[in-house]
Parts: structure tokens; C-alpha cells; sequence
């Protein structure tokens, strides 16, 4: 593979990863990127059901962060999330429910879970997209820290619109339809 394919996103090799969108570490967030990566984020989940890709996501231990946001767990009801208690979601657990090579990951925290997952999914030879517009942490220093790291072991950083029409690749289906209503 050349380095601009690893910019090229592929519908049959592509999967979503949602990470630890939960209840009460959604309550420590600032109220209005808050609001903003949620959108973006369930922008991101019905784009990929319109593509018709795999969508896994994760709850840090529930038992004391909650569950996943209402918001988007309405979005999510086919699957039950994966529970954990590492820090990094790149379980054989989630790889194997994917079974994609490229994973686009929204989320939260830039800084913990999100870039230790984005590391440990490069090491296993996945390349991870980060979907920065739906991608946060308590104060914005932990989250563009998050993002450098993320970038520094080899994550392709985009936003959902970009990832969703580049794995769209044209318009005029119904699909196009379907993520432009989406990413609205």
C-alpha cells in the first residue's frame, strides 16, 4: 500500500467504533461541545448504517460512568455495547465484531481511551480514523493532546463528512441521500 491509500477510505474494509459515550462522563463535559460532538457523532452512526457498515460500541465501567448517552444509544438498539474496564477498546472483542481494517472512531476521551485505542489498533496493523468533530475530552488541551498522539502513532485525523462522502465516493443513490441528510 502506497501512503496515500491509507487516506482512502473503502466501504468493504471500513467499520465505526463508537467509544464510552456515557451518561455521567458526558455530565463533566462542557455543555455546548458537548452538544456538538453528540450530533456529530449520531451523524457519524446513521451515516454508517446507511453505508452498511459495522458499528461497535463500548462502555467504560458502566457500573460507575453509566450507560451509554440515551441520544445515542437509541440509534445503537441492534447491539449491546461492549463492556470494559481497559482503557483501550482494541479488544479481540470489538476486532472480531468489526472485522474491518480501517476503524473510524468517535468518542470520548481524546486523551485516554480514544488515543489509547487509536495506539493499539496501529500496533495491531488497523488504521484508525479519528473523527475529530466527534471526538472529545473534559478541557480542550486534554483533547488536542489527545489528537496529537492520536496523529504521532499513525491515525488518519477527519471529520464525519469527510469520512462519510469519501466512503460514498459519488452521488446520486440512495445512500447519498441518506448521509447528506445525516451529516445535516
Amino acid at each position: 500500500m502506497n501512503e496515500a491509500d491509507k487516506y482512502r477510505l473503502l466501504r468493504p474494509h471500513a467499520g465505526l467504533l463508537v467509544v464510552d459515550i456515557q451518561e455521567r462522563l458526558c455530565a463533566a463535559m462542557e455543555p455546548r461541545a458537548l452538544e456538538r460532538m453528540l450530533h456529530r457523532t449520531r451523524a457519524a452512526i446513521l451515516g454508517a448504517q446507511a453505508l452498511g457498515l459495522p458499528i461497535v460500541h463500548t462502555e467504560q465501567y458502566p457500573k460507575g460512568l453509566g450507560t451509554t448517552h440515551a441520544s445515542i444509544r437509541e440509534l445503537l438498539s441492534g447491539g449491546a455495547p461492549v463492556e470494559k474496564i481497559n482503557f483501550s477498546c482494541a479488544m479481540a472483542e470489538v476486532v472480531a465484531t468489526l472485522k474491518r481494517s480501517q476503524i473510524l472512531i468517535a468518542g470520548m476521551e481524546a486523551h485516554v481511551c480514544v488515543f489509547q485505542t487509536a495506539r493499539d489498533l496501529a500496533e495491531q496493523r488497523f488504521t484508525p480514523y479519528i473523527l475529530v468533530d466527534a471526538v472529545l475530552s473534559r478541557s480542550d488541551e486534554d483533547r488536542q493532546v489527545g489528537l496529537s498522539l492520536c496523529r504521532e502513532v499513525g491515525a488518519v485525523m477527519t471529520t464525519v463528512e469527510s469520512a462519510l462522502f469519501d466512503l460514498l465516493g459519488k452521488a446520486g443513490t440512495p445512500e447519498f441521500k441518506a448521509v447528506s441528510a445525516a451529516v445535516r
